[in-house]
């Protein structure tokens, strides 16, 4: 963040126009923070703090949390959070001080939220992305643009889309992104009917702006394949039987739907070591009514409604030319 104000203090005024991005890790496990910021919202606190959540659902429940034990979690998140907010005002404060606001489009968003003990949900376990997880925050800043909230559908790919739009580039492969220009500029309130979403192994959620849809495999969690050209996708050396399993005899050559380019496909069957992310038992489908049932509480799979969801999901990967594997496992074909 600091390097981030100093760039923009001394080298972006030189330049007709720049591209900045700031990557920051934080806030992320641990939830470690200097003070004061490490007793900010839970001072009675006595001992070392807790910085790592537990990833499991129902840790309450089961006791592996008690109350206070999860206040301080959330105490601990919350700090980082607010430690992470100071930094970036130090970006800010450029962007006031140069007057850059006239001339600079701003954009903050996240990869993901955090569970802190959302249905009894805490850290990332395998469960369905829930609203504390997909629904991420999305500012946009806009030179000559009223501030206000904008209703419409969005995901992170737009973004890339909205900077190609802002800079006259045309994209040399295919991408999913709308740009979010006609939203910004008023001219429209919608851009897409629907995004998907998920974590790879897992459901495979179709959200709309009214309702999401989480399926499962039906049955074994097979076909499955992972395509990468870059192999060492999060390796955990300090705990190497977590690490991701190697390619094997079965790998071959394939493309990515839309792409000519060959990458290495790795097929997987349930009785294979999977990556990480992909571990844990499932819950089923999940279908809610989002305007209607916000904190996501009863689940309408199961009825009438769900027949009307997975055609829509079937579609919807289909028109992203989604793997047969992805059919097949979900029990879509």
């Amino acid at each position: 963040m600091a390097a981030a104000a100093r760039w923009l203090d001394d080298d972006a005024p030189s330049h007709e126009r720049f591209l900045l991005f700031v990557d920051e890790f934080d806030p992320h496990e641990p939830f470690d923070t200097p003070e004061p910021y490490a007793s900010l919202y839970d001072p009675d606190w006595r001992g070392p703090h807790l910085i790592w959540p537990p990833y499991v659902r129902g840790a309450l429940a089961a006791g592996v949390l008690s109350p206070p034990e999860a206040r301080q979690v959330r105490a601990c998140y919350g700090a980082k959070l607010t430690m992470i907010d100071a930094w970036l005002g130090r970006i800010l404060d450029v962007l006031d001080r140069r007057g850059l606001w006239d001339t600079t489009a701003v954009f903050l968003c996240t990869d993901h939220g955090h569970y802190l003990g959302e249905k009894d949900i805490w850290g990332k376990p395998p469960v369905p992305v829930f609203e504390p997880l997909g629904h991420i925050p999305l500012l946009v800043a806009w030179p000559g643009a009223a501030g206000g909230t904008i209703d419409a559908l969005t995901t992170s790919v737009d973004i890339a889309a909205t900077l190609a739009d802002l800079y006259g580039v045309a994209w040399e492969h295919r991408t999913h992104g709308c740009s979010l220009l006609p939203l910004i500029r008023g001219e429209a309130r919608t851009l897409r009917d629907w995004v998907l979403s998920g974590v790879w192994g897992r459901e495979v959620h179709l959200v709309s702006e009214r309702r999401k849809y989480a399926r499962a495999p039906q049955g074994k969690n097979e076909p499955l394949s992972l395509w990468s050209n870059r192999w060492s996708t999060m390796p955990l050396h300090s705990l190497p039987e977590l690490r991701l399993p190697l390619p094997d005899d079965r790998a071959r050559l394939d493309r990515m739907p839309g792409a000519s380019v060959p990458v290495l496909r790795q097929p997987f069957r349930a009785a294979d070591t999977l990556p990480l992310w992909a571990w844990g038992a499932f819950s089923g489908n999940h279908l809610y009514d989002l305007a209607d049932d916000p904190g996501e509480e009863r689940n309408l799979a199961g009825t009438a409604a769900e027949r009307d969801a997975a055609d829509a999901l079937r579609a919807a990967l289909e028109s992203v030319e989604a793997p047969h594997d992805q059919f097949v496992r979900l029990g879509l074909e």
